[in-house]
């Protein structure tokens, strides 16, 4: 399932940012557009009212069982782009350290925001990533035949 995805560095750029500024996947590669992982939990409440870390560490795990569910992981993450619902560098900094912990060694590119609001009530902080996969697929229900399709038989 994973190896799909290479981090791409160059001497020319910062060494400063937590991240590397490129990221490539193989052409043979299956993308998986994860939603924006919000800070909510299976009953759709928002967790962690007011604490940028709690909220991030939220959307991780909530992004981790997303990208699961597709047959992928974080190391598989191509991009992520963090939107903090602040305008105090110090939330982003804080939602920002705990997305950074949770991928481990897989420094992947990613873009922080402070952004105006989020889209539910009390909400500070939401993750979208975008992973690529090889493989054969993980995804339940998947399918080899092309006349059938991921979800389907193909209507075009």
């Amino acid at each position: 399932m994973t190896g799909a995805v290479q981090l791409v560095r160059s001497d020319r750029l910062s060494d400063v940012a937590e991240y590397a500024y490129a990221a490539t996947a193989p052409a043979d590669a299956r993308l998986v557009f994860a939603a924006g992982a919000c800070p909510l939990d299976e009953q759709g409440r928002t967790v962690a009212v007011g604490d940028h870390r709690g909220q991030a560490a939220r959307c991780m795990a909530n992004l981790e069982t997303a990208l699961a569910a597709a047959g992928a992981g974080l190391g598989d993450l191509l991009h992520t782009r963090v939107l903090v619902a602040s305008s105090r560098q110090e939330d982003l900094v804080a939602a920002w350290q705990v997305v950074r912990a949770a991928m481990g060694d897989h420094d992947v590119p990613s873009t922080l925001m402070g952004v105006t609001v989020l889209g539910y009530d009390d909400q500070l902080v939401e993750v979208e990533g975008v992973a690529a996969v090889r493989d054969g697929s993980g995804i339940v229900g998947m399918s080899s035949d092309p006349a059938v399709g991921p979800a389907g038989p193909n209507r075009g």
